[in-house]
């Protein structure tokens, strides 16, 4: 029985591709260098923004441009990360039909403007709590903050379900026990066969389903 749920941010709860995408082109041209595809940036999402710096600005960088990257990006987004971004279609209304359950945001991405968005969106009211890849000394797929969302929630790693859009996520939920599941719509790298799921959504509202499923 799923009495639990953990959320992924980017790629699943919302679109913020366009953002993302806008934020590193800006930080780029500020350092003088060519922008990227919005296709190719988007495979360096889920990691968290240092290696999102570090992969868009490429293996040659050094410590001090990464710095610099870095800090040019997050001033950037900042000011812009909710210019695009908005939720998938279904999410607002699969977090209402959950509304009974116990929900955690579990985000690699910076906690205060994973907050500030989902606060932004209307949608921070459904968790109980929101952390991002500078909440735990370990980042996803490390199953640190997972299990510590999961012990203040009071529930164990086999009644909760982990959703996401890439196969950070999906390792994730392997790591930490609970049921592993992923959306088929978002921009996160996922090797389905190298990390599957145990299942598969077409859209959010498709999780209320299962849990109605699981009672009956």
């Amino acid at each position: 029985m799923l009495r639990a749920f953990l959320f992924d941010l980017d790629g699943t709860l919302i679109d913020s591709k366009l953002d993302l995408v806008t934020s590193v082109n800006a930080m780029l041209c500020q350092m003088g260098r060519a922008e990227l595809p919005a296709e190719i940036v988007a495979t360096y999402i889920g990691h968290g923004a240092p290696q999102l710096i570090a992969s868009a600005l490429g293996p040659g960088a050094t410590d001090d441009q990464q710095r610099t990257g870095l800090s040019l990006f997050l001033a950037h987004y900042q000011l812009h990360k909710l210019d695009a971004t908005r939720p998938y279609p279904g999410v607002v209304e699969a977090l209402d039909a959950l509304a009974a359950y116990p929900m955690s945001v579990l985000t690699n991405k910076p906690t205060n403007m994973s907050v500030d968005i989902l606060q932004g969106l209307g949608l921070a009211k459904y968790f109980r709590s929101i952390y991002g890849g500078d909440s735990f000394e370990k980042k996803k797929p490390d199953p640190t903050g997972a299990l510590k969302i999961l012990q203040e929630l009071g529930v164990s790693p086999a009644q909760a379900a982990l959703v996401g859009d890439s196969e950070v996520d999906t390792q994730t939920a392997r790591n930490a026990g609970t049921l592993a599941v992923a959306v088929n719509y978002g921009f996160g790298v996922h090797d389905r066969a190298a990390h599957p799921a145990d299942l598969y959504l077409d859209t959010l509202t498709d999780l209320a389903g299962l849990t109605r499923n699981r009672r009956a």
